[in-house]
């Protein structure tokens, strides 16, 4: 699920879907240690005892086509950031793309909950300030592991901030609709990561945090990764 907030990215092992995994701990990337890692004890307390549970409970008692239909929603509403990061990375073509998405999915795929764009071909990106930043030049710095918000980098943690004027959250002003729409794409977000932990082997922090990195570069080099082996 592409989600403009930055709670997201909880349990970011997923990434290791899209790219290889590097046995080599990136301790030059990672010169923070020392806090990040009580800081990920942190966070993997919570999302132990509280997300997923939630999440396993998300989904033993909600219907398939229901739970796909809600995760739909949610990325469409991510496609705007996907939009807005296109037009600021100079991609006319994806900007395109993502305008069409936007436009038949809120419509005929009533406001999301079916994705038509992608049965048309119109396939979805996956971009915010971050990567942006990156593409321009601006490096990631040293991996930063924030409190609740999980993995990240000294150039993505701010960008979250910008990213989030793209979301919805700023602008709903009923807010126990907003907090539980918030609390929807959050449990929404694990349980489509529940399958993905069984990837995760050896020490978690270094596992994760090397998961993310390399996410991070094959996103902002829009794949265009060199092999190190």
């Amino acid at each position: 699920m592409r989600w403009s907030n930055p709670l997201a990215q909880l349990c970011v092992c997923a990434s290791v879907l899209l790219v290889p995994f590097a046995a080599n701990a990136a301790t030059e990337e990672d010169p923070w240690e020392s806090v990040n890692r009580p800081i990920f004890q942190f966070n993997d307390f919570v999302d132990t005892y509280a997300l997923k549970p939630l999440a396993q409970g998300y989904e033993y008692v909600t219907p398939q086509f229901l739970e796909d239909g809600i995760h739909n929603m949610f990325r469409n509403v991510g496609d705007v950031t996907n939009l807005a990061n296109n037009i600021l990375q100079a991609k006319p073509a994806a900007a395109g793309v993502d305008t069409a998405r936007i436009i038949f999915n809120t419509t005929f795929g009533l406001l999301g909950f079916f994705d038509v764009g992608t049965k048309m071909g119109l396939h979805r990106s996956d971009e915010d300030f971050g990567q942006t930043l990156g593409y321009w030049g601006v490096g990631s710095g040293p991996y930063v592991m924030l409190p609740l918000l999980g993995p990240s980098t000294l150039r993505d943690a701010p960008s979250k901030y910008v990213d989030s004027y793209t979301g919805p959250y700023r602008y709903m002003n009923d807010v126990p609709v907003r907090n539980s729409v918030f609390g929807l794409n959050i449990v929404d977000t694990r349980a489509s990561l529940l399958s993905s932990e069984k990837l995760i082997s050896g020490d978690k922090y270094t596992f994760i945090r090397n998961a993310y990195l390399q996410n991070r570069e094959f996103k902002v080099k829009d794949g265009q990764v060199e092999d190190d082996f």
